[in-house]
């Protein structure tokens, strides 16, 4: 068998920041939303000293988004408040069956709206590329819902989603705003941001350290725009902000550094195993705040998250046990192979890496694909 060959990673330190850019702010509704939502709790924060001093650095904390809902994902957050929002702007009740919401998705954005529209009593009808986990699309079909798969890339899907609401009188649920249409997608954003009100209150109770470095994945960027929202917020504590992705899949990083920082396509394979980040262009939404704001961003390869996986899932030092997913390890997988990497040392210097420094990450998914965790864990 021929050597693998050196994992690859890319980064960028975002020479177009803009302090002065606009942040939506965060809706107070929208955690007040989330609460009165059935079956709603916190998602825990945990601390991991044990790697926290195997990286060299103060503290490593996890939000953990896998038990959300019940539904494995943090997307639940965005898709419901979106959807809330959608039908209370116009009059705030429909009859059951009267509407039908539509999304594209590699898995987990798809199941969330899937869920909302049963919880609401509404069809929906989610599009979803064909490679994805057959866990996923069955996770999707079990809210009872019509799944269409589609050839291609989660563009592809996108595309098709948008083609046939347009046609058939849907609403579309995306979080990719295009040139028109921003007000879903932001409304979706607003509903991530809940994750990050309940981390910092976490934080407090728990007497930890606030965080000096945020690290948020990203596809198209609404995770990581929420992010912005909240620590850019004027008179909060400002931790700098990364942004990982896949190499095969890296827009972002490939806007940033482009000519003028301009928002541009990625032409990679967008195959890699963190499939809810396999999107290849920025939303247009969240792209101009992340231009803004985004102090650092990092495409890696898949085995840097195969390597969080396990580190998450079977710690030698102590740490609790944590479930993640393929994407939900992508932003440990971000800090991972910054600090590990010998040609990154620059990069760490000037993020302030060393052994004062929190760093916080979010695990945005749990095991939605249980054949490959499995496969992952086994090495």
């Amino acid at each position: 068998m021929p050597p693998r060959a050196a994992p690859v990673v890319r980064s960028e330190f975002n020479r177009h920041i803009d302090e002065s850019g606009a942040v939506p702010a965060v809706p107070v509704d929208a955690l007040r939303f989330h609460e009165g939502l059935p079956g709603y709790s916190p998602t825990p924060l945990y601390s991991l000293p044990g790697l926290s001093e195997e990286f060299g650095l103060g503290g490593i904390l996890v939000k953990d988004e896998s038990s959300r809902f019940g539904l494995g994902s943090f997307k639940a957050l965005g898709a419901s408040y979106a959807m809330h929002r959608w039908l209370e702007a116009r009059g705030g009740a429909a009859a059951p069956g009267s509407v039908t919401f539509c999304a594209a998705t590699d898995g987990n954005h798809g199941r969330a709206v899937a869920w909302t529209a049963r919880t609401l009593e509404q069809n929906a009808v989610i599009f979803v590329p064909k490679r994805t986990a057959k866990a996923r699309v069955a996770a999707i079909l079990a809210e009872g819902v019509d799944v269409k798969l589609v050839d291609g890339t989660y563009d592809a899907a996108s595309r098709r989603a948008a083609e046939e609401s347009g046609k058939r009188g849907w609403q579309l649920i995306s979080d990719h705003a295009a040139p028109r249409g921003a007000e879903v997608p932001g409304w979706i954003m607003a509903g991530y941001a809940t994750l990050f009100i309940e981390a910092d209150r976490q934080i407090k109770e728990q007497k930890l350290p606030a965080p000096d470095l945020v690290f948020l994945q990203a596809g198209v960027g609404g995770l990581a725009g929420a992010g912005v929202m909240h620590y850019r917020t004027p008179g909060r504590r400002r931790p700098s902000l990364a942004v990982v992705e896949p190499v095969s899949a890296d827009c972002l990083l490939a806007s940033i550094a482009g000519d003028g920082g301009q928002p541009v396509s990625d032409h990679g394979t967008q195959d890699s195993i963190m499939a809810g980040l396999n999107c290849g262009t920025p939303s247009l939404l969240s792209w101009p705040m992340l231009k803004d704001h985004v102090d650092y961003f990092l495409a890696i390869d898949d085995i840097f998250a195969e390597e969080a996986m396990r580190a998450l899932a079977a710690p030698e030092s102590g740490d609790p046990a944590i479930e993640a997913g393929e994407s939900g390890a992508a932003g440990l997988a971000g800090l991972l192979a910054l600090c590990r990497k010998p040609e990154l040392e620059i990069d760490r210097e000037e993020l302030c890496l060393d052994e004062a420094a929190t760093v916080l990450v979010i695990n945005t998914e749990g095991a939605t694909d249980p054949t490959n965790y499995r496969k992952v864990l086994a090495g």
